[in-house]
């Protein structure tokens, strides 16, 4: 299996299918959360709709790289989610993540080493490689925040 492939599955196995490393996915922790427990605000933590909104704003603006645009993601907007008032919005913004989550994963698995290896951008952001297994750590990383949020919605 090549690194492309290899890349492009540890992203779906972190988003939408896996199990091997921390046994669920974002797919599966979002799934059947209501609205209700996505914006529930727990002391000063951020909401899962918070955290799903930061992971496919970062997603989505590196995809929009891979599909030939700019970059045009700024951390200051990472977490600008807008008011969520129906269990609709909610299941947009879900499925938006999903959908990006697989475009990304597709582009990732089409790239060479060439690509994987050039820089990103600009040279200062390093290699698409790096930002890509920067992003698989990314959603890990929140991934985590989400199980013990979930939890703590549901307790």
């Amino acid at each position: 299996m090549n690194s492309s492939t290899q890349l492009a599955n540890r992203l779906r196995a972190v988003v939408l299918n896996g199990k091997w490393i921390a046994n669920t996915n974002l797919q599966d922790q979002l799934r059947d959360l209501s609205l209700k427990q996505a914006v529930m605000k727990i002391e000063g933590l951020n909401t899962i709709a918070q955290l799903t909104f930061h992971i496919n704003y970062y997603l989505s603006g590196v995809l929009q790289v891979f599909e030939g645009g700019d970059l045009e993601i700024r951390d200051k907007f990472s977490f600008d989610l807008p008011e969520m008032n129906s269990e609709q919005e909610w299941q947009n913004l879900k499925n938006d993540l999903f959908s990006n989550a697989e475009k990304f994963a597709a582009h990732v698995e089409q790239m060479s080493e060439d690509k994987l290896n050039g820089p990103f951008v600009v040279k200062k952001y390093g290699s698409f490689r790096d930002n890509i297994e920067g992003m698989i750590e990314h959603c890990y990383y929140h991934l985590g925040q989400m199980v013990l949020i979930v939890k703590m919605t549901t307790s």
